[in-house]
């Protein structure tokens, strides 16, 4: 059985006052648990502010894609989209899929999916040769459980194995889903982007 589908079922209060409790008895110095990849990544997505809807199949995808548009008043506005196959995908929601911006959101397949820091990895494939802040504040990522990885090491190392003729450019991961309160010098230059992840099982 999936992580994700055991996630979606309900736990225990039992078992949640067991974890709590394993928790709290822990030492400050003892070293951390290693969680699983899946795990990892969905707690650091969503301490991050990413928000995410997990498909057990395309026609899921497409059913929560138009969930997505409802709630934020998306039909029949421009959409920022470099990805033919996308629009071809989905083409059956009455969208303007345009090249440039401004536009109500930024739709997009990605590299992979970070699991040690809740990002995700993208790169020219997907932004072509735009700056994160050169695109919308929205963002709806298309992505499967099959491109989650433990550290962005291995996502470069994939990337690099996946194109071996010619490696992308403008590799960059996007990790701020959340609007910054304050700027500290540690977010200087970083673009917060609210951001929707369509996460597709697919093994």
């Amino acid at each position: 059985m999936s992580l994700f589908r055991r996630l979606f079922s309900l736990k225990s209060k039992s078992d949640q006052k067991n974890k709590e409790t394993l928790s709290n008895d822990r030492s400050k110095y003892m070293p951390e648990i290693n969680l699983p990849v899946d795990e990892s990544f969905m707690m650091n997505f969503k301490r991050n502010g990413g928000k995410f809807l997990y498909c057990d199949s395309e026609e899921e995808v497409l059913d929560s894609f138009d969930k997505i548009l409802l709630e934020n008043d998306w039909y029949e506005k421009d959409v920022c989209c470099f990805d033919i196959a996308l629009e071809h995908k989905f083409s059956g929601y009455n969208l303007n899929y345009i090249k440039n911006t401004p536009a109500s959101f930024f739709f997009a397949t990605c590299e992979y999916l970070i699991a040690d820091s809740g990002g995700i990895l993208v790169s020219s494939n997907q932004l072509r040769e735009k700056k994160i802040t050169e695109l919308p504040d929205n963002f709806v990522i298309l992505a499967a459980t099959s491109q989650l990885v433990s550290s962005i090491s291995e996502g470069l190392k994939g990337i690099k194995e996946q194109n071996k003729n010619a490696i992308p450019s403008n590799i960059t991961t996007i990790k701020n889903f959340e609007p910054q309160k304050e700027k500290d010098f540690l977010s200087y230059g970083s673009s917060s982007k609210n951001l929707y992840l369509l996460l597709l099982e697919d093994l």
